[in-house]
């Protein structure tokens, strides 16, 4: 991180406990660290050595993980860059989607997305209309789309009160459009292909999620879910998008000054 980056993250981060040893960690380099790996894809004890020792980062990301720090940085900065793009704090529309995607040898609860024919986990993710994350929900491929979006919707019911409409491809149209406006009050619509297009077609908002899924896949750590459970995956996703708004809150400081 340059040093506009670290000025944003650095109120984020968590203090130390009080009582105790004094931490002596460099939290700056600890976060350089974890932002390393999860670009890098490398495995933990891969780490280079002018990062502090591995075990001491795993700590840490695992800790922020548990207590959902990462998810409260996402937010914090993701608040930043819509107010300084000129728009509301909170969003009142969203796009919604998801990515099958292979884990590997490590232990952990996957399942066959017979559709896409992969063997593995499926990231559910909202985003805003500038491709921004609001939640990400990560879960066995086998559960249909429809049925992992009520466990996305479930965790949010009550966090985004300006939000009204949400979109979405086909895959979640039938009973869910009911579910969502009566368990939660939004509309969602359904973005569909049209029937007489061949071949690649951009279609209106559903690119924006497309998109934010492209931001993701910039990190290794992102081409396959290494992580042994769902939350450690999600907290991967958070990271990464957490790298592509510190560059952004960064550049635009440095414009202004």
């Amino acid at each position: 991180m340059i040093d506009e980056e670290w000025a944003i993250i650095e109120p984020l981060i968590p203090l130390a406990k009080p009582g105790g040893r004094p931490r002596t960690q460099d939290m700056r380099k600890t976060v350089d660290a974890i932002f390393y790996l999860n670009r890098a894809g490398c495995q933990w004890r891969m780490m280079p050595h002018d990062y502090p020792a591995w075990y001491s980062v795993y700590g840490y990301c695992r800790k922020w993980q548990k207590s959902g720090t990462w998810q409260k940085i996402n937010d914090a900065l993701r608040i930043q860059v819509r107010e300084r793009a000129g728009r509301e704090a909170e969003p009142s529309a969203a796009i919604l989607d998801s990515q099958s995607v292979k884990t590997t040898e490590v232990a952990g609860p996957r399942g066959y997305d017979a559709g896409k024919k992969i063997n593995g986990r499926k990231r559910h993710i909202l985003v805003d209309t500038m491709g921004l994350l609001l939640i990400v929900v990560v879960h066995v491929a086998s559960i249909q789309d429809r049925d992992g979006a009520k466990l996305l919707f479930s965790r949010i019911a009550q966090c985004f009160p300006r939000l009204k409409l949400i979109w979405a491809d086909g895959g979640y149209a039938g009973k869910l459009v009911d579910w969502v406006k009566t368990a939660c009050g939004w509309i969602l619509e359904i973005v569909k292909r049209p029937d007489d297009v061949k071949g690649f077609v951009v279609l209106p908002r559903r690119w924006v999620v497309e998109r934010t899924f492209g931001w993701q896949g910039r990190c290794r750590r992102m081409s396959k879910d290494y992580e042994g459970l769902p939350e450690c995956s999600e907290s991967m996703i958070y990271i990464s998008m957490t790298r592509v708004m510190l560059k952004r809150l960064a550049r635009s400081q440095c414009s202004l000054s």
